[in-house]
């Protein structure tokens, strides 16, 4: 009698590699009940998250910390004692070249950078409290992505799949949108780690198409599934003298996956159906070519989402400095960076509110780190772990929130600290995932997003 594998690696239909494909997911997924067929472990805010990741580290007493102290002080020595940085060229106190002003019900202020995110704030959660364990961009990459500072570990996209897999079989469950730059630490941001190599993050470019090779060059589409199931017995005769392996079974499904892709991506990528008002909101006509791409790409977000894709990464677009790493030129970095990302950000959250999806989303805003509220050297800020800003919107979220704060220069946390884990354990918690129950078995221990740590910020939830 064959075994189950061995029927499925001789039958000469498309079937036995659908049926293969879903069989491998289902059985490399064991995290306590959840995984594709499972259930979550709660009852879910959310359906989806959108991270909008702002590579290099945004500023937060220039865009959602306001600290007024800092212009009585401003060129003069920094009145408080200081951490090493990352270069320690420190220069003198440095005020915000830009003004913040109340906005919302809520009257949370935010900088002048974001005039139309600003809008919003009734919405937002803003967290003034946030600390990272690494001040290097590589190492509080991993953490931020995988809560480890260490490489080779699974990204929070790649754990979200993994416990809930995706609502769309034609799209990947995580999908990182690239607006142009790979940020330090590459590509294991967004990799699956120990993980089955299927959950993975899945890159677009924001051009059209957006995969290489998305649309098939065959003759017909009968040949291109001959050469598939073709593919797949090889592939699994392989599997059925060697063993199980999680790169060649993760290439049959990969196989299928870029199957359905080339129907579904091409439907993805076909703004027809999006009005002109739409395009123009998302800032697609934008005379800073930076906005376009970003806003292209904020579009794309809602439209995955609308599709069932679980997780969907923003990271952004080359405005001609260091991304958001401005440790000199501070005013022309930030202003341009902003300029590229705040009407964009706004077009998406209004987008998803009108459609009746803000209750299903999660949207988090932020960077691995903050920025020094002392110059280095004359008008740039260095990395600063000790206290910044990032903020959520969405199903589940106290709207017109904020949470925490740093020190009266926005230097380090003072009240309510909190760490990557708990944002990590509060992002699966809105998706009804218990951050202590989702683990993998891996190097002889039970493996998880948040390691032994982790609390949910209840406080900023209803």
């Amino acid at each position: 009698m064959p075994s189950r594998r061995q029927w499925l690696g001789q039958a000469a239909c498309g079937f036995g590699a659908v049926a293969l494909n879903w069989m491998l997911q289902r059985d490399a997924v064991a995290a306590d009940g959840l995984g594709l067929l499972g259930a979550p472990h709660a009852s879910p805010k959310v359906r989806s998250v959108i991270f909008l990741y702002m590579d290099g580290g945004p500023s937060q007493v220039d865009t959602f910390d306001p600290k007024p102290l800092l212009n009585k002080y401003d060129g003069q020595p920094f009145p408080a004692e200081t951490e090493p940085t990352q270069f320690n060229n420190l220069g003198g106190t440095l005020a915000s070249p830009w003004k913040f002003q109340k906005y919302g019900q809520s009257g949370i202020e935010v900088s002048e950078l974001f005039p139309n995110v600003a809008k919003h704030v009734d919405d937002l959660a803003v967290i003034r409290s946030m600390t990272s364990n690494f001040s290097e961009h590589t190492n509080a990459n991993y953490f931020l992505h995988t809560g480890s500072g260490l490489q080779g570990r699974p990204s929070m996209g790649a754990w979200t799949t993994y416990g809930l897999g995706s609502e769309n079989d034609n799209l990947p469950g995580f999908v990182v949108l690239n607006g142009g730059l790979i940020p330090p630490g590459g590509l294991d941001n967004f990799n699956s780690g120990f993980l089955p190599a299927a959950f993975q993050g899945s890159i677009f470019a924001a051009s059209d198409p957006p995969v290489a090779n998305i649309r098939s060059r065959d003759k017909s589409p009968a040949a291109q599934r001959s050469k598939l199931d073709l593919l797949s017995k090889l592939d699994q005769l392989t599997i059925d003298q060697v063993g199980t392996n999680d790169q060649m079974e993760s290439a049959i499904a990969n196989y299928e996956l870029a199957y359905r892709m080339q129907s579904a991506v091409p439907d993805l990528m076909d703004l027809a159906d999006e009005t002109p008002q739409t395009l123009e909101e998302y800032g697609l006509n934008h005379e800073y070519n930076p906005t376009q791409t970003f806003g292209r790409l904020c579009l794309l977000s809602r439209r995955l989402v609308e599709r069932g894709v679980r997780f969907v990464e923003l990271t952004v677009p080359n405005v001609g400095h260091d991304r958001w790493d401005q440790h000199s030129n501070l005013k022309d970095g930030h202003e341009k960076n902003c300029l590229a990302v705040d009407q964009p950000i706004a077009a998406l959250l209004a987008d998803l509110k009108r459609r009746g999806m803000l209750d299903s989303t999660l949207v988090v805003w932020g960077g691995e780190f903050g920025r020094t509220p002392f110059a280095q050297g004359k008008n740039g800020r260095d990395h600063n772990p000790f206290g910044f800003t990032m903020w959520m919107a969405g199903g589940g979220v106290k709207g017109g929130t904020v949470y925490g704060s740093t020190d009266e220069f926005g230097y380090k946390v003072v009240e309510n600290r909190v760490e990557m884990h708990d944002l990590h354990a509060t992002i699966l918690h809105l998706l009804g995932v218990d951050h202590r129950r989702l683990t993998f078995r891996f190097s002889g221990r039970d493996m998880r997003l948040t390691d032994v740590h982790g609390h949910v910020l209840h406080d900023i939830l209803v």
